[in-house]
């Protein structure tokens, strides 16, 4: 499995989930574990994705989903899971 972690974090605004979701399901990436905030209006949320069955490139999905973020006035970022794990682990 190629298991990825993508974060959105910015002001909330009505459809943030459902763009992301949208662009992940179009490009066959699927959703293994999903949790989301909103503190006083601030949007934060974090994902497990498997990008298996990806027909793009891990660099080429990533820039999509910052061009999303930025046209909805979010941060999106993505990393692979190893890399994620390495830089977490204490």
């Amino acid at each position: 499995m190629n298991r990825t972690i993508i974060t959105v974090v910015g002001k909330d605004t009505v459809g943030i989930i459902a763009k992301v979701c949208t662009y992940l399901a179009d490009n066959r990436i699927n959703i293994l574990d999903i949790s989301q905030t909103i503190v006083q209006g601030y949007f934060n949320m974090m994902m497990i994705v498997d990008m298996t069955h990806i027909e793009q490139t891990f660099e080429e999905v990533s820039d999509r989903l910052t061009q999303i973020g930025t046209e909805m006035g979010v941060q999106i970022k993505c990393q692979r899971e190893e890399i994620f794990d390495m830089m977490h682990r204490i």
